[in-house]
Formats: C-alpha cells, sequence, structure tokens
C-alpha cells in the first residue's frame, strides 16, 4: 500500500507542476542563399501548424552575407515579432524556414514591417 501512495504522490506532483508555465518565445531558423540579387524576390509565405508550434517558409531580401546571428526574436503582448538585419548594400535573395515555439498562444507575427494575423482552428 504504501508503494502504490508513494507513486500516487509522485505522480500528482508531477501532473500539478507540469500545469504551470511561464511565458517564452524560441525558435528555430534555416536559410539558403537563392539568388544574387534581389530581383527574383517572391512574396510567397507559407504557414504550417502543428502542436510543437509554427513554420514560417518565405523569401527575403537581405544582406548577402546574412548568417542568421543578427536575428532578433521577441514576444510583445499577442504578437511574435521578428527583425531581420537591413544595413547592406550588397543583397540577396533567401529561402527562410522559420519555426517559433511560444506560450501563451500568440495571434499575430509581424516580420519586419509586415504584421500577419493568424487564424487557430478550435479543437
Amino acid at each position: 500500500m504504501k508503494k502504490y501512495s508513494t507513486v500516487v504522490l509522485c505522480f500528482s506532483f508531477l501532473l500539478f507542476a507540469s500545469c504551470e508555465q511561464k511565458p517564452f518565445v524560441e525558435h528555430s531558423l534555416k536559410y539558403s542563399k537563392q539568388a544574387s540579387d534581389c530581383e527574383s524576390l517572391s512574396a510567397r509565405f507559407k504557414m504550417i501548424s502543428n502542436f510543437g508550434g509554427e513554420r514560417f517558409e518565405f523569401t527575403k531580401c537581405l544582406p548577402a552575407t546574412f548568417d542568421g546571428k543578427l536575428l532578433e526574436v521577441k514576444r510583445m503582448g499577442d504578437t511574435v515579432v521578428i527583425s531581420f538585419p537591413q544595413q547592406a548594400d550588397n543583397k540577396a535573395v533567401f529561402n527562410i524556414t522559420l519555426d517559433i515555439d511560444s506560450y501563451p498562444r500568440y495571434n499575430f507575427i509581424t516580420i519586419d514591417d509586415e504584421t500577419y494575423g493568424l487564424s487557430h482552428s478550435a479543437n
């Protein structure tokens, strides 16, 4: 009986401890250079949503030496704000894949000066 009580107590502790989650925003970036100038920039923007967050796929005109280190991702209210570096004369088109995981759920994403509303389906 003592062994059963210990298991129930441990399970209850883990259950209650996991219920309280602090706000966070995490990201993962993948990028590849598509073209050496920004003339072939596409307006496509794709979002894929799953249980682990959202994936955004798009093209962006960035400094030709872009390496992802100066990418800024932060949370402001119900918006995730993404800031790419822009200061460069020599620019190129990059394919961007950006995975965002955030709690609590966000309703907007701002990428530089463009804000997109997100639609969440009810489960």
